[in-house]
């Protein structure tokens, strides 16, 4: 896992430089969402969801559209976040019913309560467990939000998981 620049949670539009080549961008409604569940008071329990939107054809550059937020079934606590997966599964597959195949799942999003997040081990196993175990096409990315900062992620299969330097 390497280290990344960190971007200000407050931002209307975040871009993250991917890896191989390519950029990582979170719409405004993306942001908009998860900034409603940044743990800012002291009992405020993590929040998190998947990441839905598009892999632009013919470019190596991915846009995060809308994000699921915590639904009646996930389990949290001020130091965890347990998504159950029937709810945001449906969330999916309506998102790719109603996009005519074009949103997809993207990854995972969840937040810390620290201003500038890094992976706990917990989130390290789990992200190895996703891209080794889920069925995906393409990279997996997996977003932190912090009290003041938001990190971003990228992994594949048989790859390592790569953080993801702020582009703009």
């Amino acid at each position: 896992m390497t280290t990344t620049e960190s971007a200000p949670v407050t931002a209307t539009k975040l871009v993250f430089a991917r890896s191989g080549g390519g950029r990582v961008q979170l719409g405004p409604s993306a942001l908009y969402a998860i900034r409603r569940h940044l743990q800012l008071g002291l009992d405020a329990a993590e929040a998190g969801g998947v990441l839905l939107g598009r892999y632009i054809a013919g470019t190596a550059d991915v846009v995060v559209d809308a994000v699921t937020e915590p639904m009646a079934g996930d389990r949290r606590s001020r130091a965890r976040f347990f998504r159950h997966r029937r709810g945001h599964q449906l969330a999916i597959k309506s998102a790719w019913s109603e996009s005519g195949g074009t949103s997809a799942w993207l990854g995972e999003w969840h937040t810390h309560p620290e201003p500038d997040p890094s992976p706990s081990f917990i989130d390290r196993l789990d992200w190895r467990r996703k891209l080794t175990v889920d069925r995906y096409e393409e990279a997996l990315f997996f977003l932190i939000a912090g009290t003041d900062r938001l990190r971003a992620w990228e992994g594949a299969r048989h790859r390592r998981v790569y953080a993801l330097p702020h582009f703009t």
